[in-house]
């Protein structure tokens, strides 16, 4: 996976990161899954200590709406630093000669992200609905880290400002990005003018997300390990983070479970309310559960364009680009005419 030469320059860079001038790198290998970034297992040594760290870095093509690795590492050193449960930021390296791009590094957590998995294998996560109402909690936290305003003081300045209305900027990134592969798509196209008549108000943006679901945590049998993924983050309307959440595309394969798979929508709820988390509007999280339909439809489409392109070669992201159509049926059915008048 990497030279000698670059195998050492990757050793004194964490060595200098964490003070440790005699540790040594035993291990380094590809992870699984993160359909976006690479991640590698780093396993060190550091005298008679062993830590294993996760580097995270760009895969050789990425999705428009990805933040950049050092954008994405500031948000989780803010979550960290808010008390959400993610993994420890360890430190971020601009340079792309060490491992053919800029990365970051944080501590290995232990537990299963695999969201298909943690839906149907009953033995992790411990109680189901206890899990569903501490990842509510969890999100309650995000949804307290930065408020408009103060994002220059945290250090997060590339935030910018909220847009006015960020159901209708979400709207216009999925179309731009639409015509930044060329996809032209009539059920995409007619689910994003539906949302565009259908945009809820927002009272009060936050800092969301928004990839908050089963496959972005980590579980092991007791329980919830940490938060991942915080490529998207930005700013929105907290419904966005809730609709995601509950969205049925994102319950693998157990729809009655409606809080990510896992559990019910009230657990999760109660959890969202008992962290001090925004008044939960129902309208809005069943308008941003349509949205995230028509969210997953692009990023599908911007996966499979990777493969198809040449630019990545993967069956991984051939076969999501193949999940479109039936993603597309599914916003047909939630914004034909008869639900006009109820949306």
């Amino acid at each position: 996976m990497l030279d000698e030469a670059r195998r050492a320059a990757l050793r004194s860079w964490i060595a200098g990161r964490l003070e440790a001038p005699d540790l040594a790198i035993e291990e380094i290998r590809p992870l699984g899954g993160g359909s976006i970034q690479e991640n590698w297992l780093v396993r060190c040594r550091l005298g008679e200590d062993a830590r294993t760290f996760v580097l995270r870095k760009d895969a050789a093509a990425t999705i428009a709406s990805s933040r950049p690795r050092a954008e994405e590492f500031r948000i989780l050193e803010a979550a960290y630093r808010a008390g959400v449960r993610v993994p420890e930021p360890v430190g971020f390296c601009d340079d792309s000669g060490i491992v053919g791009a800029p990365f970051a590094l944080m501590a290995l957590v232990e537990g299963v992200g695999l969201g298909p998995r943690i839906a149907k294998d009953l033995g992790l996560g411990g109680d189901r609905e206890r899990l569903a109402e501490q990842l509510g909690r969890e999100l309650a936290k995000i949804h307290a880290i930065l408020r408009p305003g103060e994002q220059d003081a945290a250090g997060l300045g590339f935030l910018g400002d909220p847009a006015p209305q960020p159901a209708l900027a979400e709207i216009a990134a999925l179309r731009a990005s639409l015509d930044g592969i060329g996809a032209v798509r009539p059920a995409i196209a007619w689910g994003l003018r539906w949302a565009e008549r259908h945009a809820p108000d927002c009272p009060a943006q936050t800092l969301v997300h928004r990839d908050f679901r089963t496959g972005n945590y980590m579980v092991d049998p007791s329980g919830l390990t940490a938060i991942l993924d915080w490529e998207f983050s930005g700013w929105g309307d907290p419904m966005q983070d809730l609709g995601w959440f509950c969205a049925a595309c994102w319950r693998f394969g157990r729809p009655a479970l409606e809080a990510g798979g896992i559990g019910s929508r009230a657990a999760f709820y109660r959890g969202y309310r008992g962290e001090g988390g925004r008044v939960v509007d129902a309208a809005a999280v069943a308008y941003w559960e349509v949205m995230a339909h028509l969210r997953w439809a692009v990023i599908a489409l911007e996966q499979g364009f990777r493969h198809v392109s040449g630019r990545e070669p993967s069956l991984e992201l051939a076969l999501t680009g193949r999940m479109v159509p039936e993603l597309e049926r599914t916003i047909l059915k939630a914004t034909a005419p008869e639900s006009w008048s109820r949306a």
